[in-house]
């Protein structure tokens, strides 16, 4: 009998109760896999293919922290950006004086005084479209005075890695992280892979159902790879990285970044952003991540379905991966789950 049989009959039981019809799930330490299994089928119908352990999945917010916050760190460490610049110095459309004082730290902590989110896709493509939309909105609350969720904010973090690296974002992110795994994890996957996609919604806007094309309008219109989302990978890929974060903070692999820039952007920022630290968010016992996990711990969701968490006082990382937006995203019985995945893994750890 195994320790983690409590953790599949949790989810085990999201797949009977229709919470989402695909599950991978993977836990590790720095140097380890401890366990992983595949649950459910790729859709809703019945005939679908069984998921296996090397389904790809939309990792949509992932994107936020295992592309967008290693990019920022690697591009400080080398002198190309500053935590304590003005956004404005790289955006020019960003100007005003409610806002020529916000820093790049501020988008990292959802503190830019930005909105959560708007429908830019049904009037805008492309980044100078989407970019003069969002730099010239009028902000929803002072900036640097509460932390609001804003994926505006790091389609902004997206624009200002391309031109501090030299090359489009997506490319830069694919070159970093093919350092860290050979497992997919990639924007806009070719057509030869869609056969081991998780479909995700059967989207009205579009008019199809979504496999391999990202999930986010928002996205989808910038062309499949932003600062927000746009990443798909396996529940390997995403354990491979984590494993590269906790080297990175135990013994200098430097893969990402150093350890002293790693735990910059992992620990909380401060008490007006909340439990945000850097790009990630950190443990609330009302979270997602459960109550179990250790303070230390910090870790992102994903809205189709997705979930990180990394426990560096436990030496300990969860991924668990699910298309719950499968067939529609009207569905968040997940919210239930994921919290009790991650106290049935600690319990099962202690």
């Amino acid at each position: 009998m195994s320790a983690f049989d409590r953790v599949a009959d949790i989810v085990q039981r999201g797949v009977d109760e229709h919470a989402f019809p695909a599950a991978v799930v993977e836990v590790g330490t720095e140097r380890n896999v401890l366990w992983q299994r595949a649950f459910g089928r790729l859709d809703a119908d019945v005939d679908s293919a069984p998921t296996q352990l090397e389904t790809i999945f939309d990792l949509a917010s992932l994107t936020k922290v295992i592309a967008t916050a290693s990019l920022v760190m690697r591009l400080i460490e080398r002198g190309a950006l500053e935590l304590e610049q003005p956004i404005r110095e790289w955006l020019s459309d960003w100007r005003g004086t409610d806002r020529e004082h916000v820093r790049l730290r501020s988008l990292l902590t959802h503190s830019s005084g930005l909105t959560a989110w708007l429908p830019f896709y049904r009037d805008h493509t492309g980044r100078q479209e989407f970019q003069h939309a969002i730099c010239t909105l009028p902000l929803e609350y002072t900036p640097d005075t509460e932390s609001i969720y804003s994926d505006l904010g790091f389609i902004l973090l997206g624009f200002i890695i391309e031109d501090a690296g030299g090359k489009p974002f997506g490319a830069q992110a694919e070159e970093l992280l093919s350092t860290i795994t050979t497992a997919p994890l990639m924007f806009n996957p070719p057509a030869g892979l869609r056969s081991s996609i998780a479909p995700t919604e059967n989207d009205p806007w579009r008019g199809r159902r979504l496999i391999g094309e990202v999930h986010d309008e928002n996205c989808w219109a910038l062309g499949g790879a932003a600062g927000h989302a746009g990443l798909f990978g396996t529940a390997q890929a995403v354990g491979d990285f984590a494993r590269a974060v906790l080297g990175g903070l135990n013994r200098n692999d430097a893969r990402l970044a150093s350890a002293e820039t790693i735990r910059l952007f992992v620990t909380r920022a401060g008490p007006s952003t909340g439990s945000r630290a850097l790009g990630w968010d950190t443990m609330l016992p009302t979270s997602s991540c459960g109550t179990k996990i250790s303070p230390s711990a910090f870790g992102h969701t994903g809205f189709t379905g997705t979930t990180l968490w990394i426990d560096p006082e436990r030496d300990v990382y969860v991924v668990f991966l699910t298309n719950r937006v499968n067939p529609t995203r009207e569905n968040n019985a997940i919210q239930k789950i994921r919290p009790a995945v991650h106290d049935a893994i600690l319990t099962a750890l202690s």
